[in-house]
């Protein structure tokens, strides 16, 4: 019983952290040799568990091994759930070094009298095939199987004749006529030859195959007319097609004609399905002629569902190259306008259908068409677009179902689409928006929220009168505390947030705290803080940070929530900055810098090893560095207004042959704070260099959060630049790279505010530097003061990575040799090189690749000398260090590599390897891990025999001199 439990356990995942690979591996091995079938079958659907969580080949290799044994000796049932793990476990099976071990001990089952067990061998070598897609004697008896008579052993070999097809090109040549025979022949029953068919959609290998297949298909469609036939017979044409890419446009061709002629509602439905994967895979293929036709087959069809679904193929085109090819301007102008207006003539009719989904389509249509088409006579479709738009947000706003809160999804996202493209039909489709949200469900109410405060982090369109409607919203949720009203507390708050560009009032704070006590949990009050925090409301985010201290159960949590209560203190007192009054600037900055102590102690507190909050320390780190590099600049600053009028400094720094003095008297304390100039924009440099450092880090973070260290780090450079303009060299300062990132698009209020200050302070700078040659110490002191207060000024943001992963990616290496206990240095002699090789896995959280994916690993590897032994002789120094670099590809995710290193020198050597990743844009990505090995450098033997002769005066033997390679044995 209490070793029952103990596995329980052991798969629920506790305690899992105390068994290594090789314990875990045993673990399972004595599940495997138990007499019980029943401990065996849940020994062997524990593997996929143990290669998830030890994915390196070592331990692959031996448990698939054990797996084949299990499969040779066990019953069907065993092999069957050995199949199931070999089919779970695809992307490791790559990782088996003993390929042909395993297939041997797979293979043995082939010649069983049992037609099941031969079955079940054949799915396990298709689900083989990537690893052993030219093995003869696996193609040899899949030819062999597919003339059984035993039904299942004939739909395993055809499940295997398809996975080897789609890897091996010779047993897609080989098979090809065997399939083309079995199809083509009476005695084949229909429905196998209805799983035949399939096959032939991996025959793209060449250019003749995939045409002789195609002519097989061809024939297939007219010769066997039925419904069934002509279904999978159209399909498979078409992932052919799509996969040899040169007979698309036949195919597009070929499904529009039976989607115009064939009278079968199933074989247009399915017309349907595939010309969507063609309009998804390659839009650019698809003529004019090929739309009009569907437009036209669109208009005549009386059926609702056949209709959505071709609106749903034309509403996928309309968002892509296809649509301005449709609209491009081609000789014979009649026809061109009257092709032009059937589109528009069918969004149009859809857009107030009766049935939502057709209605949806059609405005997607209008919207996509007036998004990407800038023509005169396409413009007016701009107001048919919005007319559509707010007639299904009336519709669907009423409607609870699921069906309408799909179709309200579409809508808000056309709309959110429509204003980014056409700013100025913003203030209709938001007063829209504000009017329909008091009648509106709270499903689609939430939906709503989210649509307004999209648009309003683009365009600043929330007025004060509609932030008025929406606090009297929040007035009248009610007093449920069911999850839709958490959820609309949330996103109503967000809105507000939003819209409100000053801090919010006394009034709004009130209401928005009164419904947190009434119908809130702790939770929601969360959420609402965060999004606070986020649109840089900071009083409102520490008052509920404050109010949830006392909520959490863990000391973690607390020290988080006080870490964050005290960020948005510190934040909150640089709210109060005024331009001119440079001694209250400094004491604001000193309580905020107070705060971001006390707040990092706790931020400290409150990581563990599985949660370091290494972003967060980081980005508060730079923060606290930030003003204290702005206060002690404020400080020079006003020391430098006890220097001299600069005309005075210059004569005298002429003079003396000093050009710091011009900036002060010719005493110390004009170069000293010259100086302290100069170490300020430095230190400004030196803290772009680690914002960008932490960007590069960043590799998980969301466009906002990067967007936000950008600011800061372009904060940095502007003031660093702006000290050398108009301080230390006026003459070689240039304004070029500063000012060309302002056009950029603007995503965020806070991003707005940020570009306006800087293009502000770049402005006043360059207006300095042309009315003042040299500028004067008053005019320079007060700019620099002003450009710190007025960035200090912009309420900071907290971005969605600073409180939430929604991406998580890491790399897990493995180094071989390597040693059994970590701080042993491996040995290796000096006249010989040590091959490293290096092994990765990439792992991922929910949602792989959701901001950025891995193209490649940049692995470097640099050794170090730590202390010498003997004597130091004369080495090439090509030979004294190690630094070398590669790239790889993971391929399902892992990924290996060697290197060549030399350790000439005797003593010990530190190897470091560390990767970083390059995504599919080319940026690299410095995500670590960094691993370290220690390598013993020792003296052959031979070498050191003849140094100790050479040391004791004797010379070299004959025999020693006239050494062979059989002499060392």
């Amino acid at each position: 019983m209490a070793a029952s439990a103990k596995s329980f356990l052991a798969d629920a995942g506790y305690g899992e952290q105390e068994l290594d690979a090789n314990s875990a591996l045993m673990e399972l091995d004595k599940g495997l040799r138990s007499g019980k079938l029943g401990e065996q079958c849940e020994a062997v659907v524990r593997f996929p568990r143990l290669f998830q969580k030890y994915p390196f080949p070592i331990l692959i290799n031996s448990a698939f091994l054990k797996l084949a044994d299990v499969f040779r000796v066990g019953n069907n049932f065993l092999r069957l759930c050995v199949l199931k793990v070999t089919q779970q476990s695809e992307k490791h099976l790559e990782k088996i070094l003993n390929v042909d071990e395993f297939v041997k001990r797979v293979f043995s089952v082939i010649h069983s009298n049992d037609p099941v067990a031969r079955a079940i061998t054949l799915r396990m070598l298709g689900s083989m095939a990537s690893i052993i897609p030219e093995r003869k004697n696996a193609h040899h008896s899949i030819r062999q199987s597919l003339d059984s008579h035993d039904n299942v052993e004939v739909e395993a070999a055809i499940f295997a004749a398809a996975n080897f097809s789609a890897q091996s090109k010779d047993f897609a040549v080989g098979i090809c006529n065997k399939i083309s025979e079995m199809i083509q022949g009476l005695a084949t029953p229909v429905d196998l030859k209805l799983k035949l068919i399939p096959i032939l959609q991996h025959m793209h290998h060449d250019a003749s195959l995939a045409s002789s297949s195609r002519q097989l298909l061809q024939q297939l469609v007219t010769s066997y007319p039925s419904t069934k036939m002509v279904i999978v017979t159209l399909h498979t044409f078409t992932l052919l097609a799509a996969s040899s890419l040169v007979d698309i446009p036949k195919q597009i061709q070929l499904l529009l004609q039976y989607l115009k002629n064939d009278p079968r509602k199933a074989v247009k439905r399915l017309a349907i399905q595939d010309l969507k994967l063609l309009a998804n895979k390659t839009p650019h293929t698809w003529s004019r002629e090929n739309i009009q036709a569907l437009c036209e087959s669109a208009l005549n069809t009386p059926y609702d569902s056949l209709k959505m679904g071709m609106l749903s193929v034309l509403s996928t085109l309309s968002g892509t190259i296809a649509i301005k090819q449709y609209f491009s301007s081609a000789p014979g102008a009649a026809a061109t306008t009257a092709r032009s207006f059937d589109l528009v003539k069918l969004a149009q009719e859809c857009c107030y259908h009766n049935n939502r989904g057709i209605a949806a389509h059609g405005v997607r249509i209008l919207t996509n068409i007036s998004a990407s088409c800038q023509e005169k006579d396409l413009l007016p479709l701009e107001q048919d677009a919005v007319f559509g738009l707010e007639a299904l947000l009336v519709l669907c706003s009423q409607d609870d179902s699921p069906g309408a809160q799909a179709t309200l999804k579409i809508t808000l996202t056309c709309m959110v689409k429509l204003v980014k493209c056409r700013p100025h039909l913003s203030q209709s489709v938001v007063e829209s928006l504000l009017t329909q949200l008091h009648s509106a469900q709270d499903s689609a109410r939430i939906l709503m929220c989210h649509c307004l405060a999209a648009i309003a982090m683009q365009l600043p369109v929330l007025a004060d009168g509609m932030l008025g409607d929406l606090v009297d919203l929040y007035k009248l949720i009610g007093q449920s505390a069911t999850d839709k009203k958490q959820e609309l507390l949330v996103s109503l708050a967000t809105v507000i947030f939003v819209s409100s560009q000053k801090a919010l009032s006394t009034e709004i704070k009130t209401v928005i705290k009164q419904q947190l006590e009434n119908a809130s949990n702790g939770w929601t009050a969360y959420r609402i803080a965060r999004q606070a925090s986020r649109m840089g409301n900071h009083d409102m985010a520490r008052e509920l940070y404050q109010s949830l201290l006392t909520q959490v159960a863990s000391e973690h949590f607390y020290f988080w929530l006080n870490s964050l209560k005290e960020f948005s203190h510190a934040e909150q007192c640089l709210t109060g900055l005024q331009e001119d009054n440079y001694s209250s600037a400094l004491s604001c900055i000193a309580e905020a810098l107070k705060s971001y102590h006390k707040g990092i102690a706790s931020l400290t507190a409150a990581s563990t090893p599985l949660n370091p909050l290494s972003f967060q320390c980081g980005f508060v780190k730079l923060r606290i560095d930030l003003l204290q590099a702005f206060s002690q600049l404020i400080c020079t600053c006003n020391s430098l207004k006890t220097s001299p009028p600069p005309a005075i400094a210059t004569t005298i720094a002429m003079t003396s042959g000093n050009e710091l003095q011009r900036c002060g008297r010719i005493s110390n304390q004009a170069l000293t704070l010259s100086l302290q100039m100069k170490h300020s924009m430095e230190e400004f440099r030196n803290l772009a260099t680690r914002y960008g450092d932490l960007y590069q880090s960043s590799f998980d973070a969301d466009s906002a959060t990067l967007r936000n260290v950008e600011l800061q780090q372009q904060s940095c450079l502007l003031i660093s630049h702006a000290i050398e303009a108009l301080i230390l060299d006026p003459e070689s300062a240039s304004f070029q790279e500063y000012t060309s990132n302002g056009t950029a698009h603007v995503e965020s209020e806070y991003e707005r505010r940020m570009m306006s200050v800087f293009n502000h302070v770049l402005e006043e700078v360059e207006s300095l530097n042309r009315k003042y040659a040299p500028v004067s110490y008053l005019a320079s002191n007060t700019c620099l003061c002003n450009a710190v207060i007025a960035l200090l000024k912009v309420p900071l943001s907290f971005q969605r990575y600073f409180f939430q992963k929604l991406q998580s990616t890491s790399i897990k290496l493995a180094l071989s040799p390597s040693p059994r206990n970590p701080a042993e240095p491996i040995a290796v002699q000096n006249n010989q090189q040590l091959a490293l090789k290096v092994e990765g896995v990439v792992q991922h959280g929910s949602k792989p690749g959701l901001f950025r994916k891995i193209q490649s690993v940049c692995l470097n590897v640099s050794s170090v000398l730590q202390s010498k032994s003997g004597q130091d002789y004369k080495i090439p120094i090509d030979n004294m260090t190690n630094e070398m670099e590669q790239r790889v590809e993971p391929h399902n995710d892992y990924f290996s590599t060697q290197f060549l290193l030399n350790f000439v020198i005797l003593g010990t050597h530190n190897i470091t390897v560390e990767s970083s990743v390059i995504d599919s844009n080319g940026i690299v990505w410095k995500t670590g891990p960094k691993t370290t090995i220690f390598v013993k450098s020792l003296e052959d033997p031979y070498s050191q025999q003849v140094r100790l002769q050479q040391q004791q005066g004797q010379p070299p033997s004959q025999q020693q001199q006239q050494r062979t390679a059989y002499s060392r044995f």
